[in-house]
């Protein structure tokens, strides 16, 4: 099989790469409420970029801005060198609300972009059952959302914003309510579907840990700073000196 520059091959079909995301001098927010101002980012294809600063520094509104909900009032924002003009099917939006429709089941849910993309209904409900499966709800798939936990609800909505295999996901602390054990393997199944899809990832967080651990590098957003993680990706390296030192780098910056 052959597969264009913007494609990923993966063992079955070619998916989508990740677009490039570009903010240059970009002021965001509405008239008279400024949020960012002079923002320049550069987020590269396929990468995970994890964004974190102090509450209402911006961060849901660079999703939004990215998303194509709010446009910029001034300077640039780019996908792809395409100036962002709106919503479209190829950036998919992940809240820390589940957002699932309460009268469709876990099924129908992750359906649901393709069914707006127009595949075909055997089409469609073999690549929702297949992304159940990939998020461990493949015995869930007739339930409907409030039949389960907040935890497998935010596993159907990663599995309905990746079954559309968008080129960007943005992501508003999407496990931010979910109990410290539940977000850890949140975490770590995020990390494990991503692979092979080749999107571009913006994660915001309010919590260093998890956006040292998912994320490729770090934005301090109010800062202007961009820092790279070391890898490998490991629950061991929380306390490797290079993490450690990172760790404290990001706190002081935020504190500042």
């Amino acid at each position: 099989m052959t597969t264009s520059p913007d494609t990923l091959a993966t063992g079955t079909h070619a998916v989508p790469r990740g677009a490039r995301l570009v903010l240059a001098g970009a002021r965001l927010g509405r008239p008279g409420a400024i949020a960012l101002d002079e923002v320049d980012l550069d987020v590269a294809p396929g990468e995970i970029l994890t964004v974190v600063g102090p509450s209402g520094c911006g961060k849901s509104t660079l999703l939004r801005t990215l998303a194509g909900l709010l446009p910029p009032l001034a300077g640039e924002v780019r996908v792809d060198g395409d100036a962002v003009s709106g919503p479209v099917a190829g950036r998919a939006l992940v809240f820390q609300e589940d957002a699932l429709l309460p009268w469709r089941t876990l099924r129908g849910n992750v359906e649901l972009p393709l069914a707006v993309k127009g595949v075909a209904r055997r089409q469609r409900r073999a690549a929702a059952d297949r992304w159940l499966d990939r998020v461990g709800l493949a015995d869930r798939a007739r339930h409907l959302p409030h039949r389960v936990s907040g935890g497998q609800r935010q596993r159907a909505q990663l599995a309905r914003a990746l079954a559309g295999e968008p080129r960007v996901v943005l992501m508003d602390e999407p496990f931010g309510a979910l109990d410290a054990q539940t977000r850890a393997g949140m975490q770590q199944l995020l990390v494990d579907v991503l692979r092979g899809t080749g999107a571009t990832v913006v994660f915001v967080t309010h919590d260093v840990d998890e956006a040292l651990f998912l994320g490729d590098r770090v934005a301090l957003l109010g800062t202007g700073r961009v820092l790279r993680v070391p890898r490998p990706r490991e629950r061991a390296a929380y306390d490797d000196p290079a993490t450690v030192a990172l760790r404290r780098d990001v706190l002081e910056s935020l504190g500042s």
